[in-house]
């Protein structure tokens, strides 16, 4: 039910601050019949509500314009599920738009609002007072990235149908998060939910509102989290959309300098008009609200930061300032983060940031944009550029996958694989690896390696943990077919057995952002193209991680470790259970009498060929 206007929600509303304008704005069935209707349209002459239960009638259901351009309505024969519009007239132009507060759409390529309650009674109370455990920055998060509608297919894929296997899958392969590309309503599949339509409404090609709300259910009874992809950055361009919403752009700036997108064709939110950030805030307040999704993952934040990002000279309008710096989309992620984090307990943002903006992942009071996570673009350029290269060559690169820790402490990184790296031509994962069949699979296996061993949180787009062929396609499932060969099984269980050990060992994964959990041991060993460091946390069982990119095998590596005593092989990337060799040799050799690399102590060790290894020692650290 729709509550009362208040001169405090107008205030806030106009001002940029109010949270929860869902709460008066948009469509709110009534208890006997019958619902109220609430859209901003501040500059139109006329506005009125068509629908199914009018017979889509011009004049049926004219609406009254109250305080600040909110018009306002009551249609008694409304009822649950009818679909609707608003019609708006200003200055000659007439058009039919969506509600941009609707709950509930039509299933693509129909457009229309619909009149819409979801309820579902929710069994997850202890996992939201308990869910921070799952997020901060000392735990274990190991994300899987999903494409709803192309995971599995039965025919169709719906939100409760696909409730279960994916919820065993995840917790079979062992990951502590689910991150779903955009859910919102979306009117082109194509663009998998980056051209938003619906800020307040899930995709009705998957089902209705308590569909969702029942998958998420089942993923926090199962003790995943769930993080959903979430776009404030542009929207399309579709006449039912946001888009010269009351015959004036109202949503998006009118000078195209500002308010269009030239890479995406689509249309900029006006960050700067207290209304539209009002708007966006509410809509992310909604997800966390309504749905108890866990975290936010912010797309494209650069452009919004830049107001000449993808622009040349003179395509670009320099702030008051005269900068390039968006200084209302800067206060309005400031914004987002503090209300997000305040009234959210346990949650977390994610900031896909692509440049060196600084301080993305500092709390707003000391200066930063208060994202808890940033995705390590950089990181992922490196080693994709590193991994393009022959084995036989990467001695003259390695370089590149050693920069990283000169910076990996400046903010709490994510270390990302996503779907952006294999569609478009780029290739699958595997694909990406040089050589025949036996170097890309042991290539592959070597990379997640490397990304688990590494500080930073993990992140794989769905079809990687399979050693999928081809490209991401939006259009088809998964081949999991290609299960039958063991060498795509072993690469499955490899990416498990990562993510139990990653789970289980708290030197993995503690002390990720501050510096103290990683220390390298070798980072110059050009010629091998071989990578070791160790992983470390007070009172823990510190862990040493080889990464060996050449196709050499190395026998009798010395390598320098802090503690005398037994280290144990845990993993190895070449073991014939996950499709390798076997070469591996077992247990390295303790030389305690033999100080290298800057520790009082040696092991000597076999290194497979395109191979990670982790070992373990059995001395807890002090």
């Amino acid at each position: 039910m729709q509550r009362d206007l208040t001169d405090q929600d107008l205030w806030l509303f106009a001002e940029g601050n109010h949270e929860r304008a869902y709460e008066f704005l948009g469509c709110h069935p009534l208890v006997d019949g019958g619902a109220d209707f609430a859209v901003w349209a501040p500059n139109a002459e006329w506005v009125s509500v068509i629908g199914d239960f009018n017979g889509w009638n011009d004049a049926a259901a004219p609406m009254t314009r109250g305080e600040n351009g909110i018009w306002n309505g009551t249609v008694h024969e409304a009822s649950h599920g009818d679909a609707y519009k608003y019609l708006i007239r200003s200055h000659g132009y007439a058009v039919e738009k969506a509600d941009p507060y609707a709950v509930h759409n039509e299933t693509p390529p129909a457009t229309a609002s619909k009149v819409w309650v979801a309820h579902h009674d929710w069994s997850d109370g202890e996992w939201m007072k308990t869910r921070a455990e799952r997020s901060v920055h000392d735990a274990p998060i190991s994300i899987y990235e999903v494409h709803l509608g192309s995971w599995r297919r039965d025919q169709w894929v719906d939100y409760r149908g696909i409730a279960d296997p994916l919820v065993e899958y995840v917790t079979e392969t062992g990951f502590t998060h689910v991150e779903f590309l955009p859910l919102t309503e979306h009117p082109y599949y194509g663009s998998w939910g980056y051209q938003t339509t619906g800020y307040f409404a899930p995709t009705a090609r998957y089902g209705p509102p308590e569909d969702l709300m029942y998958l998420i259910d089942r993923l926090h009874g199962a003790g995943i989290a769930v993080i959903m992809d979430w776009v404030p950055s542009h929207f399309p361009t579709d006449e039912h959309g946001l888009g010269f919403f009351d015959g004036t752009h109202l949503y998006e700036h009118a000078d195209p300098r500002q308010g269009f997108h030239p890479d995406w064709k689509s249309f900029i939110f006006n960050y700067d008009r207290g209304e539209v950030s009002s708007f966006l805030l509410s809509s992310a307040h909604w997800w966390l609200d309504a749905f108890h999704i866990d975290g936010l993952r912010v797309d494209a934040v650069a452009s919004m930061l830049y107001l000449d990002y993808s622009r040349k000279d003179g395509e670009w309008i320099p702030n008051a300032r005269g900068g390039r710096e968006n200084l209302g989309a800067i206060e309005f992620l400031k914004r987002l983060n503090t209300t997000l984090y305040g009234r959210f307990p346990g949650i977390q943002t994610y900031a896909e940031e692509s440049t060196s903006w600084p301080l993305v992942t500092r709390p707003v009071d000391q200066g930063g944009l208060g994202f808890g996570y940033k995705w390590d673009m950089g990181w992922m350029n490196d080693t994709l550029d590193y991994l393009h290269i022959d084995p036989f060559f990467r001695g003259d690169n390695h370089h590149k996958l050693t920069f990283r820790q000169i910076y990996a402490t400046s903010e709490n990184y994510v270390l990302s694989l996503s779907h952006d790296e294999m569609v478009h031509g780029k290739r699958s994962l595997r694909a990406k690896q040089p050589g025949d069949r036996w170097r890309q699979f042991a290539g592959l296996r070597t990379l997640f390696g490397y990304q688990w061993g590494l500080p930073g949180k993990k992140l794989i787009m769905m079809g990687s943990e399979i050693a999928q062929e081809r490209e991401w396609n939006h259009e088809a499932e998964l081949d999991w077919g290609l299960l039958d060969d063991p060498d795509h099984a072993g690469v499955r269980r490899w990416v498990t057995d990562l993510n139990r050990w990653y789970r289980d060992n708290p030197a993995m994964h503690r002390g990720d952002h501050e510096g103290t959990g990683f220390v390298w041991v070798d980072a110059n060993d050009n010629r091998r193209s071989v990578y070791s460091f160790l992983r470390r946390a007070p009172g823990e069982q510190p862990v040493l991680v080889v990464c060996n990119f050449a196709a050499t095998p190395w026998e009798g590596l010395i390598l320098g470790v802090p503690h005398t005593g037994k280290w144990t092989m845990q993993l190895d990337s070449d073991s014939t259970d996950y499709g390798g060799t076997g070469w591996g040799r077992g247990d390295p050799i303790v030389h305690p009498e033999m100080p290298s690399h800057d520790q009082p102590h040696s092991l000597v060790v076999d290194v497979p060929a395109l191979a990670t290894l982790m070992i373990r020692s059995e001395t807890r650290d002090t």
